[in-house]
This record gives C-alpha cells, sequence and structure tokens, in this order.
C-alpha cells in the first residue's frame, strides 16, 4: 500500500483527509508541524507529502525547500487558503509537484494524490557535481581536481542546493532553509557569513565556480568566464 505524509495541524480537517485517502487504499501518517515532519521523512520512506503552508512552526514551505535541497525527491502537492497567483507561483518555485487551494472537493484531492503517487521519483546523486566541482558528502568536503576543503553541515546543505541548481538563481530564504532547517535559530547575517566562507574554499581549491550576488532575487553558482 502506498503510505504518503500529511502535514497538517488542523486536527479535524487532518482527520477528514486521512479519511478520504484511507478509503482509497492510501495509508496517511500525520504531523502537525515542521520539525515532526522532517523527523518522520528522515525514517519512512514516503511516496508523497501533502502540505500546509499555514504551520503552528512556520511556513510550510520551509520543509519543501529543505527536503529539495537534501536531496528528498518524492513528489509533494501543497494545501493552502492562499489562492493567489503569486502564492501558487511561490509554492512552485519552492519545488511543490502541485498546488490545491482550500477549500476542495476530497475526489480532487484524492485523485492529484492518485496522480502525484504514479510519476516516478527522480533519482538524485548523493555526490552532485558542477563543473570541476564535486561534492562528497559522507566525508562532508568539496574537491576541484586533488583539491579539497572540509564544509560545515550548514556550508554542505548550502552547497548541495547552489550544485543541484547550478546556474540558476536560488532565494535566500531557501538557502536559509537548506542551511539550517525551520526550527534553528539563526542570526540575520548567518547566510552572509556562510556564503563568504564558501567563496575562499571554492577559490582555495582553484575552482572556476563562483558564487554570484543577484541583486533583488538571491545566488547562483555559476562557472567565471575565460577573462575572469
Amino acid at each position: 500500500m502506498n503510505r504518503i505524509l500529511l502535514v497538517e495541524d488542523h486536527d479535524r480537517f487532518a482527520r477528514l483527509i486521512c479519511q478520504g485517502l484511507t478509503a482509497s487504499g492510501i495509508a496517511v501518517d500525520v504531523a502537525d508541524r515542521i520539525g515532526a515532519a522532517w523527523a518522520a521523512l528522515s525514517q519512512v520512506p514516503y511516496q508523497a507529502v501533502v502540505l500546509d503552508r499555514g504551520l503552528p512552526d512556520g511556513d510550510g514551505l520551509a520543509l519543501l525547500q529543505r527536503m529539495r535541497a537534501s536531496g528528498v525527491g518524492i513528489p509533494c502537492l501543497v494545501l493552502t487558503a492562499r489562492d493567489a497567483l503569486s502564492d501558487r507561483v511561490e509554492g512552485l518555485d519552492a519545488g511543490a509537484d502541485d498546488y490545491l487551494p482550500k477549500p476542495f472537493a476530497m475526489d480532487e484531492l484524492v485523485a492529484r494524490v492518485r496522480a502525484l503517487l504514479r510519476r516516478p521519483v527522480e533519482p538524485r546523486t548523493l555526490d552532485p557535481s558542477a563543473g570541476d566541482l564535486r561534492l562528497r558528502t559522507a566525508p562532508g568536503t568539496l574537491c576541484c581536481g586533488d583539491e579539497s576543503v572540509t564544509l560545515a553541515p550548514a556550508e554542505m546543505q548550502i552547497m548541495l542546493l547552489l550544485v543541484r541548481r547550478h546556474g540558476e538563481t536560488v532565494r535566500r530564504s531557501a538557502l536559509e532553509a537548506a542551511g539550517w532547517g525551520m526550527s534553528e535559530a539563526v542570526t540575520p547575517n548567518a547566510l552572509d557569513v556562510a556564503l563568504h566562507r564558501l567563496r575562499r574554499k571554492l577559490q582555495a581549491i582553484g575552482s572556476r565556480q563562483r558564487i554570484v550576488n543577484v541583486r533583488g532575487f538571491g545566488y547562483a553558482l555559476r562557472e567565471e568566464g575565460p577573462d575572469e
């Protein structure tokens, strides 16, 4: 039987969703906090996630960003009362596979979850590469040719996201979620400090990859030009 994780803090609403999905042959586990959901995802091989945005410990998109940054590629359907176009775009940009505004018909939710369960999960290497860079997650190192440097845990998570989205602009909030998760308190300049250290480490190992600031949008990992 397929098993999914429902992240929803409203007890009655969660029960109704569970009843509808269970009646359709889909087993459901429920988490009512972002932290609890992340713990569940770390232990159980779910086939999909149904995610509410308004949770007691933050926006559900922070969990989604953390999933994608960590290589968790299982399909995710975002459920929310926020139905503006900008909200839907934000959810899809964060890595959602589908977006269903509240209120909704249970039959539609079941159909959408079934559609997600039919999708193959994109395989993702644990040690991704970009240009002359390769991340080795087990020892926690960043490599270029024969040179390597050790990364702190937050630096590794940030680099994983930048490498996997090589050339793309990644929002600041997504990098913060990748580096420190949802519940850990961080200082306002923690990301700036981490990026500064990563830039120095890229130079130390002789990589041509650079972390560039795309003003007003975020950051991107890109290869420097031949004359730079």
